[in-house]
């Protein structure tokens, strides 16, 4: 993976052998928290060397997720920073700021298959495109309440409001998870009647908090960085508990 061995070269403190080339070694805290710091979602495995269990899954699971970079770190000394005292694979994410662990000895049966679904459900990002596997990871989070972008797949509108939005979603860490809707996805059509909206409405913004199970539209108009930050700013001062929800008032989950 270029990226990790891009940053393998720029990163002090960072080895890597013939056997695993493609796994920067991260051999002390400051270039764990480098590794950490350089992409949106990162996985160390904290093991104690290329025998432990899970090593070889690891490196094959590595190999077929390019968008996560993937290190091992062998340091007990730094597996303790981490609240780490065994054998973990550990996958990191600023969107939440949120540090989940695999820990090895509780897993029955440990394949390249599983830790490639653990990666992927995982995955949470700045903004998350919603699919049922990465519906598991956003609902599972702490951060319960959700900005919604629907947009259909193939817009003009949808590279541009996706990373324009995806700029805007730092701000926002720890009170709301940022997620892409293609309306263009059959299976999206629910989502979309959750909010009584349909794929030819699109492109639209929606809050979903999940705490109270309700739901809010960004009225039509422009989507700007300047309303949907508003937009966002009027939950969190509790404004739109006062204002008249979207959608059927069906209980359900998107």
């Amino acid at each position: 993976m270029l990226s990790t061995l891009f940053l393998a070269l720029l990163v002090s403190s960072v080895t890597a052998t013939k056997k695993d080339s493609a796994l920067p070694r991260l051999n002390d805290t400051k270039a764990a928290e480098a590794f950490i710091d350089s992409a949106e979602v990162v996985v160390i495995g904290f093991l104690e060397g290329e025998e432990s269990h899970g090593f070889k899954e690891l490196v094959a699971a590595a190999a077929r997720i390019d968008s996560v970079p993937v290190a091992i770190c062998t340091v007990k000394e730094v597996w303790a920073d981490y609240s780490l005292s065994s054998d973990t694979i550990t996958l990191f994410r600023k969107a939440d700021n949120h540090q989940e662990n695999l820990v090895l000895a509780d897993a029955k049966k440990l394949e390249t298959d599983g830790l490639v679904n653990f990666i992927s459900i995982n995955e949470v990002r700045y903004i998350t495109e919603y699919s049922q596997m990465t519906a598991v990871g956003l609902f599972n989070s702490e951060v319960k309440t959700h900005l919604l972008l629907f947009a259909n797949r193939g817009s003009k509108e949808f590279t541009e409001l996706k990373e324009q939005l995806g700029a805007l979603a730092p701000e926002f860490t720890g009170k709301f998870l940022f997620v892409l809707i293609n309306g263009a996805v059959k299976s999206n059509s629910r989502s979309l009647g959750y909010f009584g909206i349909k794929s030819r409405d699109l492109p639209r913004v929606g809050i979903y908090d999940g705490a109270s199970d309700m739901k809010w539209l960004l009225p039509e108009g422009e989507i700007s960085t300047e309303r949907v930050r508003e937009f966002c700013q009027s939950f969190l001062r509790g404004e739109l508990k006062e204002v008249k929800q979207a959608g059927a008032q069906v209980k359900t989950e998107l």
